[in-house]
């Protein structure tokens, strides 16, 4: 076994010495508790911070750690494409045709040449196809495509379910899960909104934080009926007509309806529900490898789901022991627009909290960026490891120095000049690691990934990898969105490939609609009593009358009573 197999180790690389331009012999080998402190990798394209932080996850795999991967730019599905033989036609249904062009080779060829180039790339490393047998008997991965069928869809219908206790119990994450959670629905729908000045999301924040503190989970459709009808009659020391009219109430019903009942949403309300217990292991315990593929979505989508999901992690994360080991990593491969140093989008607000609490828990986190200017850096001051690769400009240069030198401060003395000179002398993999564990910043070159990094997968790649999962959670037949419940959330698959449960997708629509569809405001509204069983009562005119026919001179005289039924109808004449 070699030197780098240790429980609780991460083998990232070896030592490098600038000034010679060449590795050392000395093994980098990564603490992994060290990671419950967070990191942050930065490096320009083609800097190899992908390769990086694909080796860091395969590390924690073979350790048993799950990982949660929030996958923007589609390279993190790479991570599936593991082959222990290393042989030609394995790697063939994956390499670039169009590389292969270049190079003069046929595809056959081209595939051969990278089995190759892997085989003597993982044995300069001291690895081998044993070592990636071991990474896929440690750890389940999968592919799941939010708002897709390309990998396997995610369901959204209990986003906006009561939180955990423990959410619950404390005011001010309360506070913040409805805030983001209506904030990210507004963008969803186009509404950029303020939360103190914006009615939409004061509104739908009172609704849901009555119905959560009553015990009640809501889904999409219950939230419009509840937007059309507040279960409120007061917000704040206004009437509820006062501070938002029906007629304006019904623009943001309608809004929210549309988005509802578009054809592609029903993708959001199928498959595996958003629990981050039931992701991050299969039902025998084995970790998984879970990538939440967001390329296809557009960035309010993105946004969205990225909300939700930090919003899940958090609750999740809240109701585990605390602990000093790594318990499981949550990975963002590219944070730029979601923690900016000024504005406040949906995302930041969780992200900063999981920052500061997330360590207590054991779950570290991982944010990846080439884009070091717009991070907010006074929030990741609470990150331990910075991995720090080639830069593109000296204004990124400038905008990182500053920002570790302002999270620094706090801390032990920042040598901003040394730095400087160190960044200058980074090339291709290349990574100067800043650790507070650690005595000194070290520099290393990074090691030959496990995984084949052909780049991003086509849609068609994502689902011939995503087979057996999709038929697992394939949709059942005439699904209308307004049929949904939240009792319609399932329970992961066992197995793999698993045998879905009923419940893993929305059921079936039946002719009993429970709610009445949404109608403009100055629209009346009469209601008769429910009736499903037994006897059905019509509206209808009745006439009793005693008629008495008298004939004296012949001697007539008799006396009848009558009734008469006349049903009432819609018609020009209602009665006939």
């Amino acid at each position: 076994m070699e030197d780098f197999e240790k429980l609780g180790v991460f083998y990232l690389g070896r030592q490098y010495d600038l000034a010679a331009g060449k590795a050392l012999d000395a093994l980098l080998l990564y603490d992994s508790k060290d990671l419950v402190t967070h990191a942050v990798c930065v490096g320009m394209t083609g800097s190899g911070k992908t390769g990086l932080c694909i080796s860091l996850i395969e590390e924690a795999a073979i350790d048993g750690v799950p990982s949660l991967l929030i996958d923007p730019k589609g390279d993190l599905a790479n991570l599936l494409l593991t082959f222990p033989q290393l042989r030609g036609e394995d790697f063939l249904p994956w390499v670039n045709a169009e590389d292969a062009a270049k190079k003069g080779l046929s595809v056959e060829a081209y595939a051969e040449k990278q089995a190759e180039t892997w085989r003597n790339g993982l044995a300069e490393w001291g690895q081998s196809g044993e070592r990636i047998q071991r990474l896929k008997d440690s750890a389940e991965c999968i592919i799941y495509t939010p708002g897709s069928t390309a990998g396997v869809p995610i369901s959204i219908l209990r986003s906006f379910a009561r939180p955990e206790p423990a959410i619950l119990s404390d005011a001010e994450l309360l506070r913040e899960r409805i805030s983001t959670t209506v904030t990210s629905l507004l963008g969803l729908v186009g509404i950029q909104a303020d939360p103190i000045q914006s009615r939409e999301h004061i509104l739908l924040a009172t609704i849901l934080d009555a119905a959560w503190k009553q015990g009640q989970d809501l889904d999409l459709a219950a939230l419009i009926q509840r937007v059309q009808e507040p279960p409120v009659t007061k917000i704040g020391v206004l009437d509820l007509e006062s501070f938002y009219p029906a007629k304006d109430r019904f623009g943001l019903v309608m809004a929210l309806n549309n988005l509802l009942a578009s054809p592609g949403f029903h993708v959001w309300l199928e498959g595996q529900p958003l629990e981050i217990g039931q992701i991050l292991y299969t039902p025998s315990g084995k970790p998984r490898i879970a990538i939440m593929s967001i390329a296809h979505l557009n960035d309010a989508e993105r946004m969205f789901f990225v909300s939700l999901l930090l919003n899940q992690v958090l609750g999740w994360m809240r109701g585990q022991p605390g602990t000093t080991s790594l318990r499981a990593l949550l990975y963002m491969d590219e944070i730029f627009g979601y923690l900016p140093p000024t504005a406040n989008p949906p995302s930041k607000m969780p992200m900063l909290t999981l920052l500061k609490q997330a360590r207590a828990f054991g779950l570290g986190i991982v944010l990846a960026t080439q884009n070091p200017v717009d991070l907010d850096y006074k929030a990741l001051s609470n990150a331990g490891t910075w991995w720090i690769g080639r830069l593109q400009t000296e204004r990124d240069k400038a905008r990182l120095l500053d920002g570790l030198e302002g999270a620094a401060a706090a801390g032990e003395r920042f040598d901003r000049r040394t730095m400087e000179q160190i960044l200058a002398g980074l090339g291709n993999r290349v990574f100067l690691m800043n650790n507070v564990h650690e005595d000194a910043p070290v520099a290393f070159q990074t090691r030959w990934a496990m995984s084949y990094l052909r780049g991003p997968l086509t849609r068609d790649q994502i689902k011939a990898l995503s087979g057996n999962w999709q038929s697992a959670y394939a949709p059942a037949p005439a699904v209308t969105s307004a049929a949904v419940t939240p009792e319609s959330a399932a329970v992961p698959p066992s197995g793999a490939p698993p045998s879905p449960p009923a419940s893993a997708v929305a059921a079936p629509a039946t002719s009993t609609e429970t709610r009445p569809p949404a109608v403009p405001p100055d629209v009346p509204v009469f209601y008769l009593p429910a009736t499903t069983a037994g006897q059905l009562y019509r509206p209808t005119v009745i006439g009793i009358a005693k008629v008495r026919y008298l004939d004296k001179k012949n001697g007539l005289d008799e006396t009848r009573d009558l009734v008469c039924a006349a049903p009432i109808t819609d018609g020009p004449i209602p009665v006939d």
